[in-house]
């Protein structure tokens, strides 16, 4: 079967289906989950269906897909404990300034900064100032902006320009997507304009990213991979995709 013809076969089969696993689009077509991949992402370009986590949707079912942060923080836990506990060794030293995006995994990284390691946390996720205010290591500084209710976190022309005023020597970032191909995504518009403004805000870039999220293109670009320097990933990650990363010249980190 060749490429366009394997592609026609997947988007009969996701609009039919109305969700359709990358696993069993796979075990269906007869070739790998990587092949399975390139090819949601070729259809997703020409507007076909809508990648979404573990698989794809057509593209009429919704206009936008994304977790709220409640059901966010559940998932893949333990991975994410561990990705967050790795990060801390990437900390800058003791009085520098870091910016830590809205999301579950930076949420955890937030909560385990050392209290004999004293630095500037800029953020924009109210969850995140809400867990840093008072403590006496932290000088928070928490960006404008108008609050979105599904990520809790502060978005808009006032978050970027705040945030383009800042220099800060790490960046730790959140995505819904990362890819090889096609850099770092998000499905909101509003969230990719203030991701974009953390990654330029950041002398260095950290992404904390559990293996799901890896080989995922949603809707938006907000970063290539070569304005990262470093992802802190899971043991999910394959062997392919780790690759991937290194050749792109992105530190992995696998906690």
């Amino acid at each position: 079967m060749y490429a366009a013809e394997r592609q026609q076969a997947m988007a009969r089969l996701i609009n039919q289906q109305a969700r359709v696993s990358v696993a069993e689009l796979a075990e269906d077509l007869e070739v790998t989950t990587e092949t399975v991949r390139r090819d949601l992402s070729a259809l997703e370009r020409m507007g076909l269906i809508r990648r979404v986590h573990g698989g794809a949707v057509p593209v009429s079912a919704l206009a936008v897909i994304e977790s709220g942060i409640s059901e966010r923080d559940l998932a893949n836990t333990d991975a994410k404990d561990a990705i967050a506990a790795a990060a801390v060794a990437l900390l800058p030293p003791s009085g520098s300034m870091i910016v830590v995006d809205a999301g579950s995994t930076t949420a955890r990284l937030a909560a385990l900064l050392p209290r004999d390691h004293r630095l500037t946390v800029v953020t924009h996720a109210v969850p995140i100032a809400a867990r840093l205010a008072g403590l006496p290591h932290i000088e928070l500084v928490l960006l404008p902006g108008r609050v979105r209710p599904t990520t809790h976190a502060a978005v808009g022309a006032d978050t970027v320009a705040a945030l383009s005023d800042i220099r800060a020597d790490v960046s730790f970032l959140a995505t819904n997507g990362l890819s090889a191909g096609r850099g770092l995504t998000t499905p909101d518009r509003d969230e990719a304009a203030v991701k974009r403004a953390i990654v330029s805000a950041g002398r260095r870039t950290v992404v904390l990213a559990d293996s799901t999220k890896i080989g995922v293109e949603s809707s938006l670009r907000f970063a290539a991979l070569g304005e990262v320097d470093v992802v802190v990933t899971d043991a999910g990650i394959s062997e392919h995709e780790s690759s991937a990363l290194a050749e792109a010249g992105v530190e992995v980190v696998v906690a």
